[in-house]
C-alpha cells in the first residue's frame, strides 16, 4: 500500500484537535470531548493514530481562508515563476508574494502560521501521551513514534523560523490561560530546539533505515540526517559547514539512496518513493471531497488529501493531449526558460505551451503568462482522479528531500567550511552526469566553485520550492528579486490576528 499513512484516516479526528478559526486565535489549539480524549490513546492502534494526526497536516494546502502549498507560494516568492492565476485578483496573497507588496494582513502568513502550529499542536500532544502510555504498550513502539513526532516537530518549527523568524517555542501542549502569556523566541533559540528535536529522534535505534513499501512515507534515519544537515547549513555559520557535510555524506554513503537513472522519472507517478527520495510528503486521490467543505469563500479546512499545486499549475482551458486543465498558477518566468535552454533537465521542468500550440492545442492564457508551465507537477489527464472534485484530488506526491539536492547541499557544505573542492566537485558532477552533461570544465574552487553550485541547484531543482530561500540564504534576493528590499522581505510578517490575540504579546517583524 503505496499510501499507507494519509490512508489511514483518524475514526476520532475532531476529537483529537480542534485547529482554531473564526477569530479563535491560531495557538489556541484545544481538544473538543476533552473527557473522550483523556481516556484515548490507551492502545498501539490509538497512539498510531495520533501520529497519523501529526504526519497529516505535511499535506495541508488549504488552511484559514488561503492556499497554503508550500511549493507554488515559493515559487510565485522566487524568479522561477510568477504568481499567476486569472487575474491580479485571484489569489491576492499569492501576487504580495510575487511582488513583495506584503502587510501584515495581506500574504499567505496566517495560512502557514496556523498550519505548523497544528502540526505542532499535535506533536506535543502525542509526545504527552506517549509519556503516560500504559505499561503494557511496548517500549519500542513508543520510542519509535516519538522519534517520528520529535521530527515532524522539528520539520514544523523549521518552516517557521524560515518564513518568521521570531515565533512562540511550544514544547507543550498550551491551555487557554496561557494564550496572553505567550512571548516570542529568537530564531537561534528555535533552531538549538528543532537541532534537539533531531537529535534526539537521529539518536533513536528504533528509529529504521528503511521501511517496507507498506510503510512508506513514514521517517527513516536517512530522512533524519538528511534535514538536520539542511538545518545546519541554512543557519550560515561557515564554522559548522563540515558538520552539515558529514550529516549529508552520512546519507550518501548509506547505501539507501541512489540518482534515478532518469531524470523524468523523477517525477512521475511510478516514481514516488523511488531511489532517489529520502523525505516524501504523500498525497491520495482516495479521499474525495468537494468545494462544499468550506471552500465557497476560500479554503477553510483541507478536505482530501490531494496536492492542490498540481491544479493550479496546469494550463487554463487547456484542450489538447497529455495534460489536464488547471488554473494557470506560478507561470515559469522568461529568465528561467532562458538559463535552462540546452540544458536537458529543460523538457522534464518546463511545458513550452508555444510547442502545444504548434501541434494543435489550445488554452487562455491567464495572469501574467508567458506560455511556460510548470512539468514537475503538471496535472497529467492520466493521474485524474476518478471521484470527488478533480480539482482537489490530485494524488502526486511533493518529493521534499532527494538525493539530488543533498549531492548539492554536501557539495556547498565542503566548499564553505574549507573541505575538500576535489570530492565537492565530484559530487556536482554526480548530478549533471545523470543527466548526460560532462564534468565540470574547471578545476574551480572558493567562490567561483560556490558559483557553479548555485547555478547547478537552479537548473536540478527549478520549480521545486527551493529557489526563494536558496537566495535569501545566499544574500542574492535583492538582486534577483523586484521589489525585494532586504532587511524585510526575508520573513513573513507574522499575522495581525496573532498580535492583536495575544495583546501584543508578539510583535510584528520589521518593515511591516
Amino acid at each position: 500500500m503505496k499510501k499507507y499513512i494519509l490512508n489511514k484516516i483518524l475514526p476520532v479526528f475532531a476529537l483529537l484537535v480542534l485547529v482554531a478559526s473564526c477569530g479563535k486565535d491560531h495557538l489556541e489549539l484545544i481538544p473538543r470531548g476533552t473527557s473522550l480524549e483523556l481516556n484515548y490513546y490507551q492502545t498501539e492502534e490509538q497512539l498510531f493514530e495520533g501520529l497519523v494526526a501529526v504526519y497529516d497536516v505535511l499535506q495541508w494546502g488549504g488552511t484559514s481562508g488561503a492556499w497554503t502549498m508550500t511549493v507554488g507560494l515559493l515559487n510565485a516568492a522566487s524568479d522561477d515563476c510568477f504568481a499567476g492565476g486569472s487575474d491580479a485578483s485571484d489569489q491576492p496573497s499569492w501576487v504580495a508574494y510575487d511582488n513583495f507588496t506584503l502587510n501584515s494582513t495581506l500574504g499567505p502568513q496566517e495560512g502557514l502560521w496556523t498550519k505548523y502550529y497544528a502540526g505542532i499542536y499535535r506533536a506535543n500532544l502525542l509526545l504527552q501521551k506517549l509519556d503516560d502510555a500504559p505499561v503494557e504498550i511496548s517500549t519500542s513502539f513508543k520510542a519509535r513514534l516519538a522519534a517520528e513526532a520529535k521530527f515532524l516537530r522539528g520539520f514544523y518549527y523549521f518552516e517557521l523560523v524560515r518564513y518568521f523568524g521570531s515565533v512562540p517555542l511550544l514544547t507543550e501542549v498550551v491551555s487557554v490561560d496561557e494564550i496572553t502569556t505567550i512571548t516570542q523566541n529568537t530564531p537561534a533559540e528555535i533552531y538549538a530546539q528543532i537541532e534537539s528535536d533531531l537529535n534526539t529522534a537521529r539518536a533513536a535505534s528504533e528509529l529504521p533505515e528503511s521501511v517496507a513499501p507498506a510503510e512508506f512515507g513514514r521517517i527513516t534515519q536517512g530522512a533524519v540526517a538528511a534535514l538536520l544537515g539542511k538545518v545546519i547549513l541554512f543557519q550560515n555559520n561557515d564554522s559548522r559547514m563540515i558538520e552539515a557535510a558529514n550529516l549529508f555524506e552520512e546519507v550518501i554513503g548509506s547505501g539507501f539512496y541512489f540518482l534515478e537513472a532518469n531524470y523524468e522519472d523523477i517525477f512521475s507517478n511510478q516514481g514516488e518513493f523511488g531511489s532517489e527520495s529520502v523525505f516524501e510528503i504523500q498525497h491520495s486521490s482516495n479521499k474525495p471531497g468537494d468545494f462544499g467543505y468550506g471552500f465557497a469563500a476560500g479554503p477553510t479546512v483541507n478536505p482530501t488529501e490531494g496536492n492542490f499545486n498540481v491544479q493550479f499549475f496546469g494550463m487554463r482551458d487547456y484542450v489538447g493531449p497529455d495534460y489536464a486543465t488547471g488554473w494557470s498558477f506560478c507561470p515559469v518566468t522568461p529568465d528561467l526558460a532562458d538559463f535552462m535552454a540546452g540544458d536537458p533537465r529543460f523538457e522534464h521542468t518546463i511545458v513550452d505551451a508555444n510547442v502545444l500550440v504548434a501541434q494543435g492545442a489550445s488554452f487562455s492564457p491567464g495572469f501574467q503568462n508567458t506560455n511556460y508551465f510548470i512539468k514537475k507537477y503538471a496535472p497529467l489527464e492520466a493521474n485524474r482522479a476518478s471521484d470527488g472534485d478533480v480539482a482537489l484530488g490530485w494524488g502526486t506526491n511533493q518529493r521534499e528531500i532527494r538525493l539530488a539536492d543533498i549531492y548539492l547541499m554536501a557539495a556547498e557544505a565542503l566548499v564553505r567550511g574549507g573541505g575538500s573542492d576535489l570530492t565537492a566537485r565530484t559530487y556536482v558532477n554526480e548530478v549533471r552526469n545523470r543527466v548526460g552533461l560532462g564534468n565540470l570544465t574547471t578545476n574551480a574552487s572558493g567562490p567561483i566553485l560556490l558559483d557553479l553550485i548555485y547555478k547547478e541547484r537552479r537548473l536540478e531543482l527549478a520549480t521545486e520550492g527551493h529557489r526563494f530561500f536558496d537566495l535569501v540564504r545566499t544574500g542574492k534576493a535583492a538582486q534577483v528579486l523586484d521589489g525585494f528590499n532586504p532587511g524585510i522581505h526575508e520573513l513573513l510578517p507574522i499575522p495581525q490576528i496573532e498580535i492583536d490575540l495575544t495583546n501584543g504579546q508578539i510583535n510584528q517583524n520589521s518593515g511591516y
